[in-house]
This record gives structure tokens, sequence and C-alpha cells, in this order.
């Protein structure tokens, strides 16, 4: 029978455990903060800003909000991000993606103190995760580790193929998998669009990691029968619904649940890993800012 991997569930305990290291810090005198910012008026970028302030005041971060105008110079932002990263307490900083487009994206990530690069994308966390030396793991894939973990899913020898070559989720997926770790060890292929035979990469995969931002692309006529298929997609298709359209992930959940040995389900699976994840990162960030310890790993 397949199994469902509870992503809330286990997301649960990331912040049980990120709430515990925030009282810890606190007796220490350090009060973590999460400054976010938002350029734009997209109402799905105000609604994860508002999903993201709300997970603070759960676990007792102090949270921090920023919104300038969509129509606004690229160099307000650049200004805003500078300030924050001057604040004491502000430990963390967020900018909110997608930003306007006469804003450069990159510009943007370089700009944030790596030491507040919460989201691990700066191109100096990039190099340490990449050596193996991690100060922040980005937060989806460090999620898909966890719940990895949590279901005792084995990756060391394992064949795990990513489906997906984003600098946000397939890159250090693929590369956090492949490192000497308890969560790693694995064997791993990096698919994209360029890729042939994708059918033929994933009959042999252990596990299957899906972020290609396709609805419904992979099926279970594609999977290994008893693979762990991890689902990163969130697309929303039209339906015939009381809102007009329904929320899949990248992978046509009914087909690989027959298949699979287990699944994460979209929604309810990744998405609330990566949001505990940022937590997890902002505490991790104040830990080191003031050098005290903080019993996260």
């Amino acid at each position: 029978m397949t199994e469902i991997i509870d992503g809330e569930a286990v997301a649960a305990d990331v912040r049980d455990a990120v709430s515990e290291e925030v009282s810890r810090l606190s007796d220490a005198g350090v009060e973590p903060g999460l400054a976010t910012v938002l350029m734009s008026d997209d109402p799905a970028s105000e609604t994860y800003v508002s999903m993201k302030q709300r997970d603070c005041e759960e676990v007792g971060i102090e949270s921090f909000h920023v919104e300038i105008d969509a129509d606004a110079p690229a160099e307000e932002l650049y200004e805003t991000v500078d300030d924050l990263n001057e604040r004491d307490d502000v430990h963390g900083v967020l900018v909110q993606m997608p930003v306007p487009d006469h804003v450069d994206k990159r510009t943007v990530l370089r700009r944030i103190a790596p030491e507040k690069d919460v989201d691990g994308f700066h191109p100096e966390n990039v190099g340490r995760l990449v050596a193996g030396d991690a100060r922040f793991k980005p937060c989806t894939p460090h999620g898909v580790q966890k719940l990895l973990d949590a279901y005792d899913v084995e990756t060391e020898g394992a064949d795990a193929v990513v489906v997906g070559r984003s600098d946000i989720v397939g890159k250090p997926m693929a590369n956090l998998l492949i490192q000497k770790s308890p969560t790693g060890n694995a064997t791993t292929t990096v698919c994209h669009s360029r890729t042939e035979d994708l059918e033929g990469k994933l009959a042999d995969a252990d596990i299957v990691v899906v972020a290609a931002g396709i609805p419904e692309f992979v099926d279970g006529s594609m999977l290994k029968p008893g693979a762990t298929v991890i689902d990163v997609g969130i697309n929303r298709v039209d339906a015939d619904t009381e809102k007009g359209y329904e929320l899949v992930g990248d992978v046509d959940y009914e087909s690989a649940a027959d298949v699979a040995g287990a699944i994460t389900p979209v929604p309810g699976g990744v998405g609330p890993m990566t949001r505990a994840m940022l937590l997890f990162n902002t505490v991790r960030a104040a830990g080191i800012q003031h050098d005290v310890a903080v019993d996260l790993d």
C-alpha cells in the first residue's frame, strides 16, 4: 500500500524544534527577526508573504515587512535591502519573488548580506553548499531532505532522479542528494527539457523528485514500482469547482500513487516544508550572527 508522505505533520515537528530554539536564543538575549520585502501587486505573492508572517508569529520570530510600489525604481529595492542588512534586529532578509521586470533579480540576490540570506541563494551560500559546508540550505530542497529522513527513505546507494534544473530547487536538490551525509550518498541524475528518454531514466529511479513546473508532467507509467515520489510542483489549472480551478502537482497523483511506494500529495506535501525551513534558517542565522549555538541540523 502506498504511503502518503504528510508534509504538514513533518513541518509541525520542524516548527516545534524551531520554537524551542527561539526560546533558548531569547534566554541568551537574542530575538530572531525575519524581514520580508514585497515589490509586487501579485495576489499570490501577497498571500505567500502573509503566510510567512503568520508562521513567524507562531514560533516566536519577530516579523518585519516592507512593501515597495511595483513601479518604483529598482534602486529603491536595493536601498531597502541595504538598510535591512544593517539592522541588528533583522537576522534574515527575504525578497519575495518574482520582482518587476525592471529590477534585476541577480542584483537583488547578491545585495542581501550572505549571513542574512535565509533563502540560500547568494553566490557565497551556493558555493558553500556545493563545497559541503552549507551555511543555509535552500528551503525547498532542505525540506525534501527532511521528508525523506522522517519517512526513513534510504538514500545511500539509491538511484535518484531530479526532474528540473532550477537554481531554487533542481540544482541544490541534486547537490544535497549526492553529498556524503545520512540523507545523501545517492547516485543522482538531473533531467530537464532537453533530456532524451526521460521515461528510461525514471524507470530505474528509486527516488524521484519532480520540480519541472509542468502540471502532471510525470505519471505512474513512467515510474519504477515502489519508488519514492516527491512532487515539488504546485500548479493552478482550470476545473469545474467553486473557485474555477484546482491545485495539482507536477506528478499525476492518481496514477503515480498506484505505483509508488511513497508519495507526497499536492497540496500538503512539500509546500509546508518550504515555509518551515525558512523559519529554521532564520533561527540559524540569528545564532550565527550572535555566536550562540543553535541545536538545529
